[in-house]
C-alpha cells in the first residue's frame, strides 16, 4: 500500500524559492498521478498542480502557472514541486496526493485522490 511523505517545507522570503518532495513507498503504476494541494488557514483545500507517473503529463493551477514546476523521478519514486518566485499568498500546508483517474480534467479534484501525505508548511513572509 503506498504512503506519501512531503519534505522540503519552511519559511522563505517573498521572491524567494523553495523544492517540495513527495517521496512514495510501495509501487506506483503507470496508471496513477500525484498531484499537490494546498490548504491556507481559513481556506479549503485547493489544488496546485499534477503529474502522471507514465509520460509526464501535467496539469497546472492558473495561480501558480509559470512560477512553480511539477517533475518526478519514476527512480526514486519522488514527485517534486519547485516553487519559485514566491508570494506571500502561497503560504498554505502542502500535501500531495495519488490518484488513479486517468483523466488529467479530474486532476483538480480532492475527490479523484485517495492516498495523501500529512502535509508539510510553507510560509512565505513579505
Amino acid at each position: 500500500q503506498v504512503q506519501l511523505v512531503e519534505l522540503g517545507g519552511g519559511l522563505v522570503q517573498a521572491g524567494g524559492s523553495l523544492r517540495l518532495s513527495c517521496a512514495a513507498s510501495g509501487r506506483i503504476f503507470s496508471s496513477n498521478a500525484i498531484g499537490w494541494f494546498r490548504q491556507a488557514p481559513g481556506n479549503e483545500r485547493e489544488f496546485v498542480a499534477a503529474v502522471s507517473w507514465s509520460g509526464g503529463n501535467t496539469l497546472y493551477a492558473d495561480s501558480v502557472k509559470g512560477r512553480f514546476t511539477i517533475s518526478k523521478d519514476n527512480a526514486k519514486n519522488t514527485v517534486y514541486l519547485q516553487m519559485n518566485s514566491l508570494k506571500v499568498e502561497d503560504t498554505a500546508v502542502y500535501y500531495c496526493a495519488l490518484t488513479s483517474v486517468l483523466t488529467s480534467t479530474y486532476w483538480r479534484r480532492e475527490f479523484s485522490y485517495n492516498k495523501w501525505g500529512q502535509g508539510t508548511q510553507v510560509t512565505v513572509s513579505s
